[in-house]
């Protein structure tokens, strides 16, 4: 049993009568008639053991959305229901107005709204609804939670989808209008056109100049259906929050422009989430659109607060794809001791994939570069400015061994992955 603000106003307009005829016998007669005001309003409650739930949820959304939760109340007792509900989303959930009052008549139902704007990414719930059902006179209530469960998840945003056109464009250029490499894997011969200012001389196809009496040039295009394995980091480094975002979630958003742009580009692509295992794993070869499994996949994403096992990494690799592949590894330059774990592993994939190493960099490590006017300004520029070298040396082991690399902040790494995958497409290295 709840007692309302009604009750305690009235207990208080109760002292008055004390106050003008002091005594036991005044104190006791307001005592029983609030007492009974109090049973008798309490008596007259719906009761909450007759009242249905019924929750209706869209499923998905966007992390940038929002949507509603619907909760339809069902009064199956003979007396009206007059109840504040409380739905009980998680505070994650961003829910605007889980506090609402209903009056549900008797036989009757009544539906609920609340407005939810997520603020994170993943799986929310909201397990029970609690209800407080009043009297006529609002000055006791019944109180009891119910069991509703309801769950939505929360997509990743995708941002990263503004620079989809751009590197499309890009992408189509290599169709037809870009002269690559002829020799080496990668390469099919496309047609045949005029030669322009800026065309590699080694394309021009002399027997059809002869033929045409101008001189003409080949046209190639990269070979498709060639396989993009990515692998995104979900190990304790993934939780560091870079500019205001996990690196996890800059992970994601490369990982999802990189796999469609992939995927337009004609080869198949496959992605898994790992630290120790697979957390979660999406590709073009299961039936169903990509982007769809590939944000399914991701929205329960969440860092592991464990150690990436590197040793596990190629063996994982090597189930997707037996073959020379583009494999994209989305980890940190600055996991402590790379020399261990990214370094020899990379080295072992270079021998027989194109491997690509991308990271987020901090941009708070330039700007503490710069800043020097006090002496602890001074002591972090140093911090950073080693940070920074430490940073550039695993860098440098890493293109010694072939290895493709694209350090960026964290908006810039999307576009930056997005233009190292159209280079290689270019250069016939997949």
């Amino acid at each position: 049993m709840a007692i309302s603000g009604r009750f305690v106003l009235l207990a208080l307009a109760g002292l008055v009568p004390v106050m003008l005829f002091p005594g036991w016998g005044t104190v006791l007669l307001v005592c029983l008639a609030l007492c009974a005001l109090l049973l008798l309003d309490l008596s007259v409650a719906a009761s909450l053991r007759k009242v249905t739930l019924d929750r209706t949820l869209p499923g998905n959304v966007t992390l940038s959305a929002s949507t509603e939760s619907v909760l339809t109340i069902g009064n199956i007792g003979n007396r009206p229901l007059r109840a504040l509900v409380r739905d009980a989303w998680q505070p994650s959930a961003g829910a605007q107005n889980p506090r609402q009052r209903v009056d549900v008549p008797a036989a009757e139902r009544r539906r609920m709204t609340v407005t939810l704007r997520p603020v994170r990414r993943g799986d929310l719930k909201a397990p029970h609804v609690t209800l407080r059902a009043f009297g006529p006179l609002r000055l006791a209530a019944r109180q009891r939670t119910l069991p509703c469960p309801g769950a939505i998840r929360v997509l990743p945003p995708f941002h990263s989808r503004r620079h989809l056109p751009s590197k499309l464009r890009k992408l189509r250029e290599l169709d037809g209008k870009a002269a690559v490499q002829i020799r080496g894997a990668g390469t099919e011969f496309d047609s045949l056109r005029d030669y322009v200012r800026g065309d590699d001389v080694r394309s021009i196809d002399w027997r059809a100049t002869a033929r045409r009496s101008a001189v003409v040039v080949r046209t190639w295009r990269p070979e498709r259906d060639r396989r993009v394995v990515i692998m995104l980091d979900t190990s304790r480094t993934s939780a560091a929050r870079i500019d205001d975002e996990p690196r996890l979630d800059t992970g994601i958003e490369a990982a999802l422009l990189l796999a469609v742009l992939a995927e337009r580009g004609g080869d198949r692509v496959d992605f898994f989430a790992f630290d120790r295992r697979t957390r979660g794993r999406a590709g073009s070869a299961s039936k169903g659109n990509l982007l769809g499994q590939l944000v399914q996949a991701m929205a329960p994403l969440e860092p592991e607060l464990i150690e990436l096992d590197w040793s596990q990494v190629p063996g994982q690799i090597r189930q997707i794809s037996a073959h020379r592949s583009l494999v994209v590894l989305l980890t940190p330059l600055d996991g402590g001791a790379p020399e261990e774990g990214l370094l020899p592993m990379a080295a072992q994939l270079a021998q027989q994939h194109v491997v690509v190493v991308a990271s987020v960099r901090d941009p708070m490590l330039g700007t503490m570069q710069k800043e020097r006017g006090t002496a602890a300004q001074v002591f972090r520029a140093a911090a950073a400015e080693r940070a920074l070298l430490e940073r550039e040396a695993v860098a440098i082991q890493l293109r010694q061994m072939g290895v493709e690399v694209v350090d960026a902040e964290p908006h810039q790494l999307p576009p930056a992955l997005a233009d190292a995958y159209i280079r290689l497409k270019a250069a016939g290295r997949l």
